[in-house]
């Protein structure tokens, strides 16, 4: 962490706890809802302090002709200091989250003017009338579950291949949402996302056009027990099997990244390549009594994958088109103990990308001391890859979330 951001962050923590001396009330919460809580004294604002960090380990070997090449780390995978609540009206919600770790932050190139990343999350949500809420600033954007999914509730240690390959993650822009029942029990939940299509914290403003995704979401037997739909394993232990069926569309007009608003930017001799590139998400969420499984399809297609000079010569950047598949389930063999499995599959166009099918097998196991407020996980997993040597992984985690 760099001396200006542990100043800022120091000076933000003192101005914060100095603010209880003048809230009507302050309650120190319950071990992972937050370090405290604050409500103004006329009840106009509220604001829940939260901080959490992962510590990670991990081992690599390639797996070709038995283990060699060993190579090993350990990180602050992430650090994160988060801020919620209301102003002005509960009916008008706001969340800030920063990232303090380097890699919260890793990614910054000439295109964020050299600026710090520290901003993940930066959004306000209005309910401005019955079920429609509107949403304003960065923040994730509504593409596969995994993605919106936070990292401090993830089944296993991290996210998927999947998601690395496909998410349209975090952007600038705005989100209407809202939703109703068909019948007492049947939930539906539809979100339209209109963005800057450039990923998040871009400071030079956009390039090409704007990035459209809509997401429509169905709860045939009803909604999850504490928003289980977008929190791996069944800690709750859902009574009645809960399933949540979701689509997504995501449509990036004039892209200039080589993964919609993420990966590399696609620059050319008159500054920058653009091209449609369109992503297509189907996932479903399924608990019950300690069962969870969890399955996500994505597809990019792209008008243009071959990104062009103005005289029509190859640049060599790509638009990694094609799809992938994950398969996600985890049993809970107690409250506290749950053992789970994933297959991951990624499937670019060889002959576009020249890269060959990757297949991913991952065996976790996790350890819940409180929730996945404070977690020891671990998995290990094999990936065999069609275009240079397989590899063997190990990693183990410990999380906690004030």
């Amino acid at each position: 962490m760099n001396l200006s951001l542990l100043r800022t962050t120091a000076i933000s923590m003192f101005i914060f706890a100095s603010l209880s001396t003048n809230a009507q009330n302050t309650n120190a919460p319950k071990f992972g809802k937050g370090l405290f809580n604050l409500i103004g004294k006329d009840s106009t604002w509220s604001m829940k302090v939260g901080l959490r960090f992962q510590t990670l380990a991990t081992s690599n070997w390639d797996a070709q002709n038995g283990l060699s090449n060993p190579a090993s780390s350990m990180m602050i995978r992430r650090s994160r200091l988060k801020f919620d609540g209301f102003a002005y009206s509960p009916k008008l919600k706001y969340k800030v989250e920063l990232g303090l770790s380097n890699r919260d932050q890793s990614g910054a190139s000439q295109y964020t003017s050299n600026a710090p990343r520290q901003i993940l999350d930066a959004v306000l949500k209005w309910n401005f009338s019955g079920n429609f809420v509107l949403w304003f600033g960065q923040t994730k954007l509504p593409g596969n579950r995994e993605r919106v999914i936070s990292s401090a509730n993830l089944q296993q240690v991290d996210r998927s291949l999947l998601n690395s390959r496909f998410t349209i993650d975090r952007d600038m822009g705005i989100q209407l949402r809202h939703h109703f029942n068909l019948t007492d029990t049947f939930l539906v939940k539809e979100i339209f996302s209109m963005a800057q299509g450039e990923g998040r914290n871009i400071t030079k403003g956009n390039l090409g056009g704007h990035q459209y995704t809509t997401r429509l979401e169905l709860f045939p037997f009803g909604d999850f027990a504490s928003k289980g739909d977008y929190k791996g394993s069944d800690l709750k232990f859902e009574q009645k099997p809960k399933l949540s069926l979701g689509f997504a569309y995501d449509f990036n007009n004039n892209a200039s990244k080589t993964r919609s608003n993420q990966g590399s930017y696609m620059a050319n001799d008159v500054g920058y390549f653009s091209t449609n590139i369109s992503t297509l998400f189907m996932d479903a969420m399924f608990k019950y009594k300690g069962f969870s499984l969890m399955a996500e399809y994505a597809d990019r297609k792209a008008d243009d994958v071959f990104a062009k000079n103005s005289d029509g010569s190859l640049t060599g950047d790509i638009v990694q088109v094609g799809n992938g598949l994950n398969l996600q389930s985890g049993y809970l063999l107690s409250k506290t103990v749950e053992v789970s499995a994933r297959y991951t599959n990624i499937s670019l166009d060889k002959a576009i990308t020249g890269k060959g099918a990757e297949n991913q097998y991952t065996l976790g196991l996790s350890k819940y001391i409180s929730g996945h407020s404070l977690k020891v996980q671990t998995d290990l997993s094999y990936t065999d890859i069609g275009f240079k040597t397989n590899q063997l992984l190990y990693r183990i985690q410990v999380d906690i979330h004030f």
